[in-house]
């Protein structure tokens, strides 16, 4: 029997990849990665200013091609079987559009303005705008309209973004009419929808990014918004009030995109979602787990019942939803602002001469530049294994993880990261080993702040490059944790999840529990916490705590966190 089948598209920072599903049974069909070209040239970026923008034609042809490569690759006939199509990107990553819609970006006078790029959730050229965003909440008379995203807004989110935009470059104000999220547009562009009345938006992004809640009315209201700064008059009435959950249909695959992409015209497109929310369901989250996505940065994503949560107020997470991950579930989120990026700076660190060696035009000629490669591309695992050996506790040094600020808990991006207690003897994989056990202290001091607030966890599923990758890496956060991490099997989670979401909007499945059931892969690996391991970390963690505090009280003025 021939199972329809649906296409998972997730955008990830670097890259985006499609796979094509079996609906019967979650097995991948074909896939395909494409990486931006424009992004992987640092055009737009300026790290030295955490200005990190990406332009909409790396979506577009990221888009175009991925899924005609997964088309090609896939068996005779298999495009005339795809019913659905679902998409996830990274989140908050909003652009200004006119009034037809159109990514200012993709318009002649501002195809090489920064400004009117996507403004990628890692950029925090907005740190200014968002300490003043939670002084106003907490302050100017009425709602605190951060109280369901955690009580801290970030510079990395939706409002934070726009108005650090329109303060900064006056020749996008007249002509950002609207602003749209990543996740929100890829769908209405499939569709033909981006009007941005017609764009149907995600439930997903409103609600943790946008301060979107049906208790006060949907988004804040005007009097609000214009407090927070005048440059925002107007802009509400020009937004939208509904939101929908990701098994929803955005709309239908138009002819002209059916003819680019080699795909049956008139079928649904799903609403769109953050990939940590639809990676987290490919990866079988359900109430009560906690689904770690582990990469540059991490994302933590829970589940639970509307009457477990009841009228608690998660403090310093992003934002608590009702139907952003699994429909009728609040769906709960947090993470850390820099994770693999932490191990991808002290890689770029050490590396530096041989990165300058390697320009040399000598080093061309002499065919040395492939051996400099080779050397490169191992160097993350050859620390993960020269690090691995050494004792817990052994070479003094802790570190900690902010080192592109702290999303949670408690958003400050004003912090920095630390390495302490260095000696002529402290070499590579020592330091790399602290900086392993930082990531895995920050995310303990997130799961930790649930388990306060009175969230079960009752385990930890991880997915992403860094778990599938690094077992070392795995195992020091299972121990730090004291609970036992499983890993999923699919080489592409968070696509999967898409696809799942996909396969309820195509209408093969009633619920997204059916999808995950019948699609789900599976565990590949399980680390149980070491007992002796679990004691030591926890003498470790108790001292990165103290030097955070110090870092957070002393030597960071402003701090949201008090």
């Amino acid at each position: 029997m021939n199972h329809p089948l649906v296409i998972g598209l997730d955008y990830g920072t670097d890259s985006v990849r499609v796979v094509l599903i079996n609906t019967g049974n979650g097995d991948e069909i074909a896939s395909s990665v494409i990486n931006y070209p424009r992004w992987r040239e640092g055009r737009y970026c300026n790290p030295s200013l955490n200005q990190f923008r990406q332009h909409p034609l790396d979506y577009l042809e990221g888009l175009k091609s991925s899924i005609q490569q997964t088309l090609i690759k896939a068996p005779d006939g298999s495009a005339r079987q795809v019913i659905a199509i679902s998409i996830d990107t990274t989140g908050s990553t909003p652009i200004a559009v006119d009034q037809e819609g159109t990514a200012l970006a993709l318009r002649d006078d501002f195809k090489d303005n920064p400004n009117a790029m996507f403004i990628l959730w890692k950029d925090h050229t907005a740190v200014k705008e968002a300490v003043e965003i939670n002084e106003i909440a907490k302050n100017w008379g009425g709602e605190d309209y951060t109280r369901f995203s955690g009580g801290v807004y970030s510079s990395e989110w939706y409002w934070s973004k726009i108005i650090y935009t329109l303060r900064s470059d006056e020749s996008i104000r007249p002509h950002a009419y609207s602003w749209v999220e990543h996740c929100d547009w890829a769908s209405a562009i499939l569709t033909g929808t981006q009007a941005p009345h017609q764009i149907k938006r995600s439930r997903c992004a409103a609600g943790h990014k946008a301060m979107w809640h049906e208790s006060w009315g949907g988004l804040p209201p005007e009097e609000f918004l214009i407090t927070l700064d005048p440059l925002l008059k107007g802009l509400r009435e020009r937004l939208y009030e509904e939101t929908y959950t990701a098994d929803q249909t955005a709309g239908l695959l138009t002819d002209s995109w059916a003819d680019e992409l080699g795909l049956p015209a008139g079928i649904p497109v799903g609403v769109g979602a953050f990939d940590a929310h639809m990676g987290a369901v490919g990866g079988e989250l359900k109430p009560g787990s906690m689904v770690k996505v582990v990469g540059t940065s991490t994302c933590d994503i829970l589940s639970a019942a509307n009457e477990e949560v009841g009228s608690k107020l998660i403090k310093g997470i992003c934002g608590q939803v009702d139907g952003s991950a699994l429909p009728g579930l609040v769906g709960l989120e947090a993470g850390q602002s820099a994770f693999g990026d932490v191990y991808a700076w002290f890689k770029e660190l050490i590396s530096w001469p041989f990165m300058e060696l390697s320009k040399s035009q000598s080093i061309e000629d002499s065919g040395m530049q492939k051996i400099l490669n080779d050397f490169m591309d191992s160097l993350i695992p050859r620390l993960n294994e020269a690090a691995e050996k050494i004792p817990i506790g052994e070479s003094g040094i802790i570190a900690v993880d902010w080192f592109n600020g702290r999303r949670t808990p408690f958003a400050n991006q004003e912090l920095r990261g630390a390495i302490l207690g260095l000696n002529l003897g402290s070499d590579a994989p020592r330091v790399f080993r602290a900086l392993v056990e930082a990531t895995a202290f920050g995310s303990k001091k997130i799961i930790n702040q649930f388990i306060e607030d009175g969230v079960k966890i009752t385990e930890v599923i991880a997915i992403g490059g860094v778990a599938k990758k690094s077992p070392f890496v795995m195992q020091t956060i299972a121990d730090v944790f004291n609970m036992k991490i499983k890993v999923a099997k699919s080489e592409q989670t968070v696509a999967l999840g898409a696809a799942m979401f996909a396969a309820v909007v195509g209408g093969v499945f009633k619920t997204l529990e059916e999808a995950q059931a019948a699609m789900g892969s599976g565990f590949e690996t399980v680390y149980e916490p070491i007992a002796d391991n679990v004691k030591k970390y926890q003498v470790l963690f108790e001292q990165y705590e103290k030097i955070g505090t110090f870092i957070e009280e002393e030597l960071t003025p402003g701090s949201a966190h008090e």
